[in-house]
């Protein structure tokens, strides 16, 4: 479905193998990761987010705000609200909204279509209600830090799914430093950005920015008022 295998790689963001010379064994990286998402209620933050079309050579770029707040189960809620270009995809745990307000339209989608065939990997973990041990094959990248001292990590989902062959999470040195030294995570998300890879070579990647974290958020947020005059198209 179009609409689900645009979710899936948007919200992707939206959670590994031998250990460094130096720096943080890979264990140490995944642990700063997993426990940090366990403390994690809520979520607001800044996104930039490219994504390159390799079938059509193309490449797209957007930005905005999004917004999560962890329920139990499959029931997280999320908001992303893009200033470029401009649209909102809205969910309050049952269903999901994708509104082209340009287009005059709104598409409606029960949230749980999102994980059928696998495509609720990604929207698990970016909800942190998954593990990411449990659920990926873990590795460092190739280049397994970057410039910043930052960790990058390749993420292969142990179920195969069309909308994601790989997931790469780029993690905060500095997160990965306060663990080793206090033996916790200093932050729910330390995650920098992150890339999600399909089985035909398409990449979303998004750079996270103004993160701010439990700092407690309504579910009113989470709701999405259908305009006047919206054309309202329903995914089955």
């Amino acid at each position: 479905m179009k609409v689900a295998r645009i979710l899936a790689l948007t919200v992707a963001l939206f959670a590994f193998g031998a250990p460094l010379c130096l720096g943080a064994e890979l264990s140490q990286v995944v642990r700063t990761l997993e426990q940090g998402y366990s403390n994690l209620n809520d979520l607001q933050a800044d996104f930039n987010q490219r994504s390159t079309l390799k079938t059509m050579k193309r490449e797209e770029k957007g930005a905005g705000e999004l917004f999560i707040k962890k329920g139990s189960g499959k029931d997280a809620m999320f908001r992303f609200n893009y200033s470029k270009p401009k649209q909102q995809i809205v969910s309050n745990g049952k269903k999901v909204w994708y509104y082209l307000p340009e287009q005059k339209q709104v598409m409606v989608m029960e949230l749980s279509q999102l994980f059928e065939a696998g495509n609720g990997v990604a929207l698990n973990y970016l909800s942190g209600m998954g593990h990411v041990s449990r659920d990926f094959d873990i590795a460092f990248a190739a280049e397994a830090r970057d410039k910043k001292g930052n960790y990058l990590l390749d993420l292969t989902p142990k179920k195969k799914s069309p909308a994601m062959a790989k997931l790469q999470l780029l993690i905060a040195g500095a997160a990965v430093d306060e663990f080793l030294s206090k033996g916790r995570p200093g932050t729910p998300f330390p995650i920098v950005s992150s890339a999600v890879f399909d089985q035909t070579g398409n990449s979303t990647r998004i750079e996270f920015s103004n993160v701010k974290t439990n700092r407690g958020m309504e579910s009113g947020k989470f709701t999405f008022k259908i305009p006047a005059g919206v054309e309202v198209v329903k995914n089955r």
